[in-house]
């Protein structure tokens, strides 16, 4: 039985992208699934077929999900949809299509050329408090007062001088953020702060980046910042990606 001839099953969904009439694009799916085209007058879905209900958030899984992306990413703009979507058939799609088709138009052209990278940006040391303690006069001020080696610091006193230190780590992050983005936003359409995944984490960016000036533009700035930081930090950038966090995919299934 052909991809489309199972036209009430299920379909998990990839993506949304600029396109109309059919497209195969080969067994590269979840599960080795077949994936295709769904289009409705100038957008379509990207979809394979699934008839097993919900799908568990594998390695296997998320890879073959990321992969189907990639290969999309080679054509044209891309409209990622989050992991784990599956419509009920090939009509509710069209009908998905049908609803959010000048939504999805509007978001095509804005991300159309456009790739997303990604910045992050870690202290690299191998104690955090103790690196702010050495490097910040007021943290090492509060550690001396409610910590001292002269008393027995309470409940409260750890408390207290731990909202000292995220506040102080917080500007940090703020006032680094605010260098690094000054050096990357000529070359970047749009920048967005992600929040930083643990405490080692000065910032998270998400960049919208024009496809040809990942590997030149983009790097440079990247370079040029990180050469503003000395080796307590370390700078890792990856992409290209697809605009996962630049762009609103909202399906009603």
């Amino acid at each position: 039985m052909g991809s489309r001839a199972a036209a009430n099953e299920g379909k998990y969904l990839y993506a949304v992208i600029p396109a109309a009439g059919d497209r195969e694009y080969g067994d590269i799916g979840i599960g080795g699934g077949s994936v295709y085209l769904i289009s409705n007058n100038q957008v379509g879905a990207v979809v394979s077929n699934f008839s097993d209900g919900k799908i568990r958030p594998e390695r296997r899984h998320i890879a073959a999900h990321q992969a189907v992306l990639k290969r999309l990413m080679e054509e044209d703009a891309v409209l990622p949809i989050s992991f784990g979507v599956i419509a009920e058939g090939a009509k509710e799609i069209k009908r998905i299509l049908s609803l959010n088709r000048k939504s999805f138009a509007e978001q095509l052209r804005r991300v159309h050329g456009k790739a997303e990278m990604g910045l992050r940006v870690a202290w690299d040391v191998p104690n955090i408090f103790e690196y702010f303690v050495n490097t910040h006069a007021e943290i090492r001020a509060a550690r001396d007062q409610f910590l001292g080696s002269n008393r027995v610091p309470t409940q409260e006193d750890k408390i207290e001088v731990g909202r000292f230190f995220d506040r102080v780590l917080q500007e940090d992050r703020e006032d680094h953020a605010e260098r690094v983005e000054s050096i990357l936003s000529p070359c970047c359409f749009e920048i967005k702060r992600n929040t930083p995944r643990n405490e080692r984490d000065v910032m998270n960016l998400a960049c919208l980046v024009g496809r040809e000036a990942v590997d030149k533009d983009f790097e440079a700035a990247i370079f040029e910042a990180a050469r503003g930081f000395d080796n307590n930090f370390a700078f890792d950038f990856n992409g290209p990606w697809a605009p996962h966090n630049f762009v609103d995919v909202e399906l009603m299934l």
